[in-house]
């Protein structure tokens, strides 16, 4: 019974250790700079290292890369599914372009704040 008690206690502690990491690890997006384009929708890239691509597929080529970035949202439509192991599966695309203006570039909803589909997105 002693055993038992230990290794309840034990599980307990390192879920409580997981459940605290992972919480500081989710951090809330900070306030959207006021500088996008009003008719568009900012769009927060919560992840590092994203690709920023020509179209809506892995093997198209790479434009750009951001970590926790915002940009103007132009449209979403579905493209190649993304898995990714760590976050889920996708095949929802984004465009998005810089605040002070850039080319169209794609970027995988699972690494944009607002689930699959983002609301206030129009589709393309």
């Amino acid at each position: 019974m002693k055993r038992l008690l230990l290794r309840s206690a034990t599980a307990f502690a390192a879920a409580a250790l997981t459940a605290g990491a992972l919480a500081t690890t989710a951090q809330a997006a900070p306030a959207a700079p006021n500088d996008g384009d009003p008719a568009l929708t900012d769009v927060y890239i919560w992840a590092t290292d994203v690709n920023l691509r020509e179209q809506p597929t892995t093997d198209s080529n790479v434009l750009a890369v951001r970590s926790t970035y915002w940009l103007d949202a132009v449209c979403q439509k579905q493209g190649q599914t993304v898995n990714d192991p760590a976050v889920g599966t996708n095949n929802w695309w984004t465009a998005v372009q810089e605040f002070a203006g850039s080319d169209i570039a794609w970027v995988n909803n699972l690494y944009l704040r607002g689930g699959e589909k983002i609301e206030g997105v129009p589709d393309c």
